[in-house]
């Protein structure tokens, strides 16, 4: 055996409950280390290289040799140890050039029949002076979905605004036409849609249930807290008519479960008391949290404290949600599902989400966005309904996007979290530093902790509970932001 080395940048290490913890962070595994595995780590993490004296030395008499031998064994095979000769090349993220499109986000309108303080929404108008999407091209745009998706089986059509039930005629029109089409070509179709509730009737909430929408309400708590910043256009608090709507929606609706997003910004960073209310008082199945890091208007960015103190409380949340867990009960908490669904599914990230790969919007006026947040922004589009997908310029954004891990220009190459985080939100880069491909480093600390905080509680529940993992991780709930 010649010299090896660790190659700590691949590796970290979490302490929880007794368990010793390795975090694979190029593929995003997790390995729970017994006492040889933990020894054979500290001995690597002390040393700048490692002979075979050094092993005899630390571990004869202490452990069998076979069994130190096969744990080193394993970690090569990892990719953790490397010759301390010959240093490894980091591996290159590869960016197919034709990427089925399973997700099609349509903003049926610009307008929307509130005024809410915080909105990303760089094209957003009134409702009379809104401009809506035509029905030829959201047929094209269906069409576009389909033929683009290649083999899949399945695809999703999402409606969003502006208000979507603005545009309730070309909702339904657009439904009919997307069942028959997905229908005579093989594939199943789903729908959902992002809305204020504001304009809900039972005969919509009826029609949408009859469809099997996926919903998410956008909602930010309890009155005082959600009328801060969620009015009319004409100034007046909207939460009276939303929590009537959405209890006369969840009393109605039985096709799928519907949940809340809740926006945080400044004031408005009561995490554990609009769960409480948005879950066990109006009875959401799930409720999830954007906080506001990045918006363009600095009154409503969370300041530091404020991002500390929502931590704090994402926190407390999911060591209920674990808690819970172990008991075979779901507290509805979104986030700590959705991160421990990322460390599940082991899946190494070069780019942060879906955007520009199984994912695309269209904007109103047929334009080709690489997400629904960037309709009406200055990013550049992607083509169009007509013309088709830009796919020379969407393929160098992304394999642009998927240099950030690597480069070693930035923070991201060698940070214990890049293969999850991937360089953070493209919108939120866009909306700070005006560029989508920076990095998001305002909230590289509070991300690193919550991941660390994650690794350890699916430990726990791997170790008392793992059914729940596969019965209510798995499940995955649309939540746009």
């Amino acid at each position: 055996m010649t010299a090896l080395r660790l190659k700590t940048n691949d590796v970290h290490e979490v302490h929880a409950d007794g368990a010793h913890i390795l975090f694979h962070i190029p593929s995003t595994s997790l390995f729970e280390l017994d006492e040889v595995g933990g020894a054979v780590l500290s001995l690597f993490r002390d040393r700048p290289q490692v002979e075979p004296d050094d092993i005899r030395a630390s571990f004869e008499g202490r452990f069998a040799a076979p069994e130190v031998i096969d744990t080193i064994q394993g970690l090569l095979t990892l990719g953790i140890l490397e010759d301390a000769a010959c240093a490894s090349a980091p591996l290159e993220a590869l960016v197919p050039e034709r990427h089925p499109l399973t997700n099609l986000v349509l903003n049926v309108t610009t307008g929307c029949n509130l005024g809410c303080t915080y909105c990303y929404k760089e094209d957003l108008t009134t409702p009379m002076a809104a401009k809506t999407m035509a029905l030829d091209d959201a047929r094209r745009s269906v069409d576009l979905l389909l033929a683009e998706s290649q083999d899949r089986e399945r695809v999703s059509l999402v409606f969003f605004g502006g208000e979507p039930l603005t545009n309730m005629p070309l909702i339904r029109a657009v439904t009919d036409y997307a069942e028959q089409a997905a229908e005579a070509v093989g594939k199943g179709i789903d729908f959902s849609l992002t809305t204020n509730a504001t304009l809900l009737t039972p005969e919509i909430s009826s029609w949408l249930d009859d469809h099997r929408f996926g919903l998410t309400v956008s909602m930010d708590g309890y009155r005082e807290l959600h009328d801060k910043n969620r009015k009319t256009i004409g100034g007046k608090g909207t939460y009276d008519v939303v929590a009537r709507n959405v209890r006369d929606l969840l009393g109605r609706y039985r096709s799928r479960p519907i949940g809340a997003r809740v926006t945080l910004t400044a004031g408005v960073v009561d995490v554990v008391g609009i769960h409480r209310h948005l879950r066990d008082e109006l009875g959401f199945y799930e409720v999830g949290f954007a906080p506001a890091t990045s918006t363009d208007l600095a009154m409503f960015s969370l300041d530091d404290d404020e991002t500390g103190e929502v931590f704090r409380a994402f926190r407390f949340l999911g060591q209920e949600y674990v808690d819970a867990a172990i008991r075979g009960e779901n507290t509805g908490f979104a986030n700590m599902r959705t991160l421990l669904k990322t460390l599940a599914e082991g899946a190494r990230k070069s780019v942060p989400c879906g955007a520009g790969l199984g994912l695309l919007s269209v904007d109103a006026g047929g334009k080709i966005n690489l997400c629904h947040r960037f309709t009406g922004s200055e990013m550049g589009t992607f083509g169009d309904i007509h013309s088709g997908i830009d796919r020379t310029a969407l393929n160098g954004f992304i394999r642009q996007a998927a240099t950030r891990t690597s480069n070693p220009a930035n923070g991201c190459s060698s940070c214990r979290v890049r293969h999850i985080c991937a360089g953070g939100c493209y919108h939120e880069s866009h909306a700070k530093f005006g560029d989508a491909l920076h990095p998001v480093y305002h909230v590289c600390d509070s991300i690193r902790d919550w991941v660390d905080f994650g690794i350890s509680s699916y430990a726990r529940l791997q170790r008392e509970n793992p059914g729940f993992l596969q019965s209510h991780v798995q499940f995955q709930t649309e939540f746009l932001q």
